[in-house]
């Protein structure tokens, strides 16, 4: 398992023990939520766009306009993108040791445009294929129009760290004969029924990629 060396950048300082630097669970922490933030210099003020990446290997992509300042900004410049799942409240028996059991990854380095339109259409397909798999082949293909109006960028995963929490309260020893209920309340994204076009074909069967479809 690859062993990404820690930076002054991703070196945790505090609760160390809860980092990791391993690619496993940095990948596995990435695969399994899509929604991200970016954090990046805009005329030199700091600005966060909030968006969905998606991981290819070493890399990890995300796309928008390509009108869009936010990431016209981003190109060739250096961003810190940040993931985090939220996996229950803990509850403790003072509100200073209350928190959160939680998943987290965060990058740091220098975003690069995808210029190629074939890489870049082949990086969209990777994106439908990581988020809803096999719903690409069954989609009207791509126009020329389409992939210029699109901005794919990358970012390595070559500094970065992950850091986690999971279990229960932590309290002072001297708090655990106290008569109030602790714990952890765990939390989960729900994914509820799906909601048809109106505009859709009479007859269509609900597709296989959103019947499966989980997140978390």
């Amino acid at each position: 398992m690859t062993e990404l060396p820690p930076t002054d950048r991703t070196r945790l300082r505090r609760a160390h023990e809860r980092g990791r630097y391993d690619r496993g669970t940095i990948d596995a922490i990435l695969d399994a939520q899509p929604v991200c933030h970016i954090a990046y210099l805009r005329d030199g003020t700091p600005a966060l766009l909030p968006t969905l990446q998606w991981r290819e290997g070493d890399h990890v992509y995300w796309h928008g306009s390509s009108a869009s300042h936010a990431l016209r900004a981003q190109d060739g410049a250096e961003v810190c993108l940040a993931v985090t799942l939220l996996d229950g409240l803990v509850l403790a028996r003072s509100g200073f040791h209350h928190s959160v059991n939680y998943r987290s990854v965060t990058i740091y380095g220098r975003a690069r445009r995808i210029e190629d339109p074939r890489r870049k259409e082949r990086h969209l397909e990777a994106f439908f294929e990581r988020l809803l798999p096999g719903r690409w082949p069954t989609l009207r293909p791509v126009t020329e129009q389409e992939l210029k109006a699109t901005a794919v960028l990358s970012l390595p995963i070559r500094e970065a760290s992950a850091k986690l929490r999971n279990g229960p309260p932590v309290d002072e020893e001297a708090d655990y004969g106290l008569p109030i209920w602790a714990g952890v309340l765990p939390l989960r994204t729900a994914i509820g029924t799906p909601v048809p076009d109106p505009r859709n074909p009479e007859g269509l069967p609900l597709p296989p990629e959103v019947r499966t479809f989980r997140i978390g």
